[in-house]
């Protein structure tokens, strides 16, 4: 079993480093990969460096947020060199510029649900203790306490999600949030990848929910060299699209990655190693690259 999509403390999963060796190390996972958002700190953790713990290899990896035909996606780095990524990183995600953009979107996504008439007590939101912690979700769990929005946000009110992904991330939303200021384009994002030493793997591409998936990719091609797809991830469970992504990479000769995309309670419904209960991805897709 592997595990190539993994999130700690160090953005926005609620475990630290430690507790992720052992639970990789319980679950007798063979290769993982701790693939943080927009850092490599993750690596220079003690703990990580001194590893005494998980007996499987560690890749080492990082999910970097990237912006394409206005959309925010994001990609999978693996084997690189992380302080090459960690340097980068500061242009765009230091804890100061951080701290500022989180206070930015705060404001930003309240005055989109004052626009959409949304029912909220400011007072009891939540205050964000992260800089790597979205304050969209300290909103959406505010909102979503008070049933006069359900008739509003519709499909929002399943998951943060999906409000995310459909609504703050969708140009064609009201409630888009427009990341694209503070994202890097997709373009820069291989260039480090690939001065990093790296592979670039465009990361889920089901979760996005873009209307043809498979075009996006082309475009995507057409920009920068991508190596890979993450062809097994929750997202692409259901309905044969696990299937029509791989056939698709082989046919493309991308490469193919895999992971379970743990975050913790945030996403309480996904498991390391498993995803929703029956991911059991096995080494020998990515035998070809690892």
């Amino acid at each position: 079993m592997i595990d190539l999509h993994i999130h700690t403390l160090y953005s926005d999963g609620d475990k630290t480093v430690e507790e992720i060796l052992k639970m990789c190390e319980e679950k007798n996972i063979e290769y993982i990969s701790i693939t943080d958002h927009d850092t490599c700190k993750q690596y220079q953790d003690d703990i990580l460096k001194n590893n005494t713990i998980f007996s499987g290899k560690i890749i080492k990896g990082s999910e970097l947020h990237a912006m394409f035909q206005n959309e925010n996606i994001e990609i999978l780095a693996y084997n690189i060199n992380t302080d090459t990524i960690n340097k980068w990183c500061e242009k765009y995600y230091s804890d100061e510029i951080l701290r500022k953009q989180q206070g930015i979107l705060y404001q930003r996504l309240l005055n989109i649900c004052d626009k959409h008439g949304l029912v909220y007590y400011e007072d009891r939101i939540k205050r964000s203790t992260k800089v790597y912690e979205y304050v969209e979700n300290l909103i959406y769990e505010e909102i979503i306490k008070h049933p006069e929005n359900y008739k509003t946000l519709g499909e929002f009110t399943e998951s943060f999600n999906i409000f995310f992904r459909k609504g703050l991330s969708n140009p064609e939303s009201s409630y888009f949030m427009n990341y694209g200021e503070f994202r890097p384009q997709y373009k820069e994002v291989i260039n480090i990848i690939h001065d990093a030493g790296g592979k670039a793997f465009l990361a889920h591409p089901f979760e996005y929910r873009f209307q043809d998936s498979l075009k996006f990719i082309d475009d995507l091609r057409k920009e920068a060299k991508l190596d890979g797809i993450e062809c097994y991830h929750p997202s692409s469970e259901n309905d044969n699209k696990k299937d029509i992504l791989v056939e698709y990479a082989r046919k493309s000769g991308l490469l193919i990655s895999g992971g379970s995309d743990y975050h913790g309670r945030i996403k309480p419904d996904i498991e390391i190693g498993t995803g929703r209960g029956n991911l059991n991805i096995t080494k020998e897709i990515i035998e070809a690259w690892i």
